[in-house]
Parts: structure tokens; sequence; C-alpha cells
């Protein structure tokens, strides 16, 4: 007999988010050996019939439509109890929610909110957002989908890959620019929906990729010649860029749910696990190596943590995010940096076992490396973050970075670790390296600061110490390689005179 789930939309969130985290559990450790499964690529029917039961996307959904009505903190929690046991489901329910449900809840014309939101909650059905195209990764504002008004809406053309859910989402918000007299694309960006199901609106895989890690999640090429009707365009609030930023940050303020409850379970494998295993009589635990790594995971988990606490009050739907990405961009990179370099630590941890791909340590390193990559890659959302601080300092007239960083509130408080370091004056223009050194400095210091004011509203005080210290740590290395005024070129033609024979006698 199957048991009753406390669906999120019945308003008692405890009581969802315990049935939930049971589900998932279930689902796991019993019916689905995730860990066993391999080189396995999808998951089982009844695994994702099982996620959906409880109707966890009726958090993302008003509540005048049948949704749960909840604050972010709802949606971050449950984000958070998904990626303890599987980064995959995690993402799942993520794209759904952040890439679908609130951009339609947002911008989408009324009448079709109502038939689409029911859709989830009745048919526990999914959705996506394609963007991404072949030629246009980051450059997105040059993507070569295009649209033109037809009698009955608008007609679609183009390619887009990358997709998460690629053929199992049954609506995808598509982004398109309008087509030129000459037929190409051109001007700013608009967003539709598309329902797979309906005539002309199927969208056809050209190509199933063989993802490197989130095996769960299918991702792949596909070919876009459809046509929606007038109601699908979303509405503009001002442009489509604005549209675009504000999904994006909003997604991006939502990423630490995803890594407290990933970096959770990466602390819960390290210690148990060094906690059994003994060397020459002693556990791991007592070499000082061990307790290092296992203190920077926990300190992962500590400043996601505060990351989740300031999501909580600043990730509604309801707000314009698409002005400033300083605080979503530093959360996202610092957020999938720390899941990276935990499984990192916890495949050294755990030696030869980890490297197999039907072990947590093993999948949980491939998978969380997208997380560095996708929505927006790392490198490049640092150097908006160093090249934001130039701007702030420009316009303010400030060329003194202590000064400027004790006057921006968001890092006003942690700034004051680093005071004789950061007592530099900065110039007009910085060296790109330069500039992401300087964004991943900044975004570490943003972080210090949530997570002193998560420790002065009741968070385990030792915690909040122990990831200061791990963070101030990291901030002086990263000032000192700021600070150096080498910097390596590669040499391109490098063929001649590079061959070590030529150092040694004749064999």
């Amino acid at each position: 007999m199957q048991m009753h789930k406390p669906s999120a939309a019945a308003g008692d969130f405890p009581a969802f988010l315990s049935g939930f985290r049971d589900t998932l559990a279930m689902l796991f450790h019993s019916r689905f050996d995730i860990d066993g499964s391999g080189e396995q690529r999808g998951m089982p029917p009844f695994v994702l019939r099982e996620i959906l039961a409880s109707d966890p996307l009726a958090l993302f959904i008003p509540k005048e439509h049948g949704g749960a009505g909840l604050p972010p903190s709802a949606t971050i929690a449950m984000l958070e109890a998904a990626a303890y046991e599987s980064l995959p489901v995690s993402l799942l329910l993520g794209i759904s929610g952040l890439m679908f449900l609130h951009p339609l809840g947002k911008y989408g014309e009324e009448s079709i909110k109502g038939p689409i939101f029911s859709s989830f909650l009745r048919d526990k059905t999914l959705g996506g957002l394609m963007v991404t195209e072949p030629g246009h990764g980051s450059d997105a504002l040059n993507m070569k989908t295009s649209y033109a008004e037809t009698p009955g809406g608008y007609h679609l053309t183009g390619s887009k890959h990358w997709g998460g859910l690629t053929g199992w989402a049954d609506f995808w918000l598509l982004a398109a620019r309008p087509r030129g007299d000459d037929g190409e694309a051109s001007g700013g960006l608009d967003f539709f929906v598309c329902e797979v199901e309906r005539p002309g609106q199927k969208i056809v895989i050209e190509e199933r990729f063989q993802n490197l890690g989130l095996y769960m999640i299918p991702y792949g090429l596909n070919r876009i010649d459809v046509t929606v009707p007038r109601e699908n365009r979303l509405k503009r609030a001002s442009t489509g860029l604005r549209m675009l930023l504000d999904m994006l940050h909003r997604n991006r303020i939502h990423f630490p749910g995803v890594a407290a409850g990933f970096l959770r379970r990466v602390t819960d494998e390290a210690i148990a696990h060094c906690r059994e295993r003994h060397v020459t009589g002693a556990s791991l635990l007592s070499f000082d190596q061990v307790k290092s790594r296992i203190a920077r995971i926990q300190a992962g988990f500590t400043a996601c943590s505060a990351m989740c606490v300031y999501a909580g009050a600043h990730g509604g739907v309801e707000l314009d995010l698409s002005r400033d990405g300083t605080i979503p961009n530093t959360i996202k990179t610092v957020s999938t940096d720390l899941m990276h370099e935990a499984s990192h630590s916890l495949m050294q941890l755990l030696g030869a076992k980890s490297y197999r791909l039907d072990h947590f340590a093993g999948r949980a390193f491939v998978d969380s490396r997208a997380y560095q990559i996708f929505e927006g890659s790392n490198d490049i959302l640092y150097h908006q973050l160093g090249e934001g601080v130039v701007v702030r300092m420009l316009r303010q007239g400030e060329p003194n970075l202590l000064k400027h960083l004790r006057a921006y509130g968001p890092t006003s408080r942690a700034c004051e670790y680093f005071k004789a370091a950061l007592d530099v004056q900065l110039g007009d223009e910085l060296e790109q390296r330069k500039a992401v050194t300087l964004g991943r400095i900044v975004s570490r210091i943003i972080t210090m600061d949530l997570t002193i004011t998560m420790g002065e509203r009741g968070f385990r005080k030792d915690l909040v110490e122990s990831c200061l210290q791990v963070f101030r740590e990291d901030v002086d290395q990263l000032l000192a390689s700021y600070r150096g005024t080498v910097m390596p070129l590669p040499v391109l033609d490098y063929e001649e005179g590079s061959s070590w024979l030529g150092c040694v006698d004749p064999p």
C-alpha cells in the first residue's frame, strides 16, 4: 500500500520537507541503487514519479494557481534536501522551477498561466529553458535563433543545445531575436513558451549528448522550427536582456541551497570514512592534514548556509534582480567552487575506491564540476565582479580599495580582516587576469560578511569561526597572487628546443 506523501501545496511545509527527505532516502538507498547505477543514464520512470508525487514544484507556483505560495526559503530548503541525496535531482527540480515556472509566473500572459500550472500540479510535467546555441554560449546576445510574426502567432527557427531535460520537458522557454528582412536575427531578446505536445510546436532532437557527469539529466542538440500562439510570448518588463538577467540572477541566488545540501553530504561522507578508516593503528581523524581537509569542506557548508540565509530574504520572484549581479554572481561562483573543491578533497580522503563512477565520491566530483561552467562560467563571472569593483570606485571617485570596501555594504565588515593588504590604489583599468583575481577576492570577502551576519542570528559559533578562518587564508593567498607583478605567458610555437632528450647524453 502506497504511503501518503504530504504535498508542498497543502500548506504544511515542515511535514512536506520531512516526507520529501524520507522519499528521497528510500528511493536512493532502498528501491534504486544510485551508487550501483554506474554509467546508467536517465532514471527509472518510477523514481521520477515518486519524486514528483509530493508536488515539490508547487513551491514555484503562485498560490492563486494552486501552488504553495511560500517564501524563497522554502524552495531553497527543498533544493537542499534534494541535493543531499542527488545533485541531478536537485538540478532537475531547479531547472523546472527556477528556469520555467518562475519566469512564467512573473512574465507570462494570464491566459496561459492557469492551464500550464495546472498541468504541472495534475500531470507532474516538467519545463526547461533553451538559450545556449552551438555558436553562442556565453555570447547569448548574438544568438541566431530568430522569430517572425505570423497570422497565428510567432514562427521560431534555429538551434539550441545543452538545454537540461532535453527530450523530457513538456514545456520550454525559448529565447530568440527578431528576424530581419535579410532573414537573420537582429535586435534584442524575447522569450516564448513552447508546448511540445501541441501541433506545430514539436522540437526535434538531432543529437543526444554523452555528458560527462549528471547522468540522470538528458542534454542534446535541438532543432527549433515551431510556431507558437501570440499569447505564448512573455511580457517584457523593459528589455529582453533585463528579463534574462532577472531569470539568471534569481537562479544563481538559489544555488546555495543546492550547494549546502551537497556539502553537508560530502561532510558526512568524509567524517564517517575518516572515523572508520585506520592507518598504522590510528584513525585518519588523528592526522592534521585530514582534519584540515574536513574543516575546509565544512567551511564550505557553513558559507553556503550563510548564502541561503541571504537568498531566503532576497530571492523572491516579485523582486527585480536584473540591475545588480554582484551578490548573485558572488553566490554562484563561490558556492560552486566550494562544491568542486570539497568533492576533490573527499576523493583524496577516500583514496582508490572513490575513483569509481559507482561510488558517491567519484560521481560527486564529475557532477559538481559542471556547476562551475553552466549558468555563467565562473571565470567570466569573476571578471565581471572585478570590473564591477573598478566601475564603482571610479563612479565614487575613490581610488583606495580598502576605503571603497569599507563603504560598500556587502563588504563593510569582513574587509577589516585584511586592512593592510587591501590598502592599495587601483587604476582606471585592470588586466583581465587581475580583474578575475580581484573578483575572487571580493566575492570571498562578501561571503565572509554573509557568514558574520548569520553568526549574529544564532548559527553555531564554532562553525562560523572555522569558516571565517578558512576564508581568511584563501583571501590572503589571493591577495598575494594579486600583488604579483610577473605574468607567465604561453609560448605558442614551442616545439623547437623543447625536447628534454637534448638535455641529456644521447642514448
